[in-house]
Formats: structure tokens, C-alpha cells, sequence
């Protein structure tokens, strides 16, 4: 699959109201908290870049969704440390969940609630760094 059909199946994916994802693919944002904190899972915010400008957590790596195509290989693949996509509600990342594991990326799980939910809950919020 080329990268364009990747982002194309990905849009697609997205449009279609991304119910795709099961419930064992969520974890929820107080989780996702403590285990990004703690060390034990990678955070990937794929918001685009001009929502990162509004706080990201810290520490989390930001990989906006349009980018995901030729940066695959940002995504870590290690079955000792899960990866949690988070974008600002949770459709995104549910999306690009479900072609993810399509492409046989396993350990990898969404955010529930988002960032816009992490902000809503006055947790830390840190400037994106270039």
C-alpha cells in the first residue's frame, strides 16, 4: 500500500464515524496519565502541529496525523513499552488506530477523551518544542 492510499484509507476510515475499534483498544485518559508519567507507555499526540500549539502533555511525542504516512517508522514497535495515540477527542486516534493494525502494529491502544479532556481537567499542558 502506498503512502497515499494509507492517508487516503485513513481519511476514509475517519469519515466513516470510526466505530471500527474495539473496546480493548481504549484506555482510558486517567490511564494513560499515570502510565505516560510513569514511563511505561509511549505517548503519540497526532494532532497537526497548529493544535499542538494550544498545550501538548508533557513529555509525549507529537506526530501529526497528516505526517503519519512517511513517518511510520516513529512509531516504536517494542512489546515492552505500549504506544497510546491521543488526538483532541478521540476519532483521530481511533482512526489511525484501526489502520495501524491493519499494517500489523500491535501494543497500541487510544486515549479516550483526548486532549481536549486533559485540558479540561487542568492537568499539565507544555509548549511543543521544534
Amino acid at each position: 500500500m502506498t503512502m497515499t492510499k494509507f492517508f487516503l484509507s485513513l481519511c476514509m476510515v475517519l469519515l466513516t464515524a470510526c466505530t471500527s475499534a474495539n473496546d480493548v483498544n481504549k484506555v482510558s485518559l486517567e490511564q494513560a496519565r499515570a502510565e505516560h508519567e510513569a514511563g511505561k507507555v509511549t505517548l503519540i499526540d497526532i494532532r497537526e502541529t497548529t493544535e499542538h500549539r494550544t498545550g501538548v502533555a508533557p513529555g509525549a511525542v507529537l506526530l501529526p496525523m497528516s505526517e503519519l504516512p512517511r513517518r511510520l517508522s516513529s512509531i516504536p514497535q517494542t512489546p515492552d513499552k505500549p504506544v497510546l495515540l491521543i488526538c483532541n477527542t478521540q476519532n483521530r486516534s481511533k482512526a489511525t488506530l484501526s489502520e495501524l493494525q491493519k499494517r500489523g502494529y500491535q501494543n497500541i491502544r487510544y486515549v479516550e477523551g483526548g486532549m481536549s479532556q486533559w485540558a479540561a481537567k487542568g492537568w499539565p499542558l507544555s509548549r511543543p518544542q521544534p
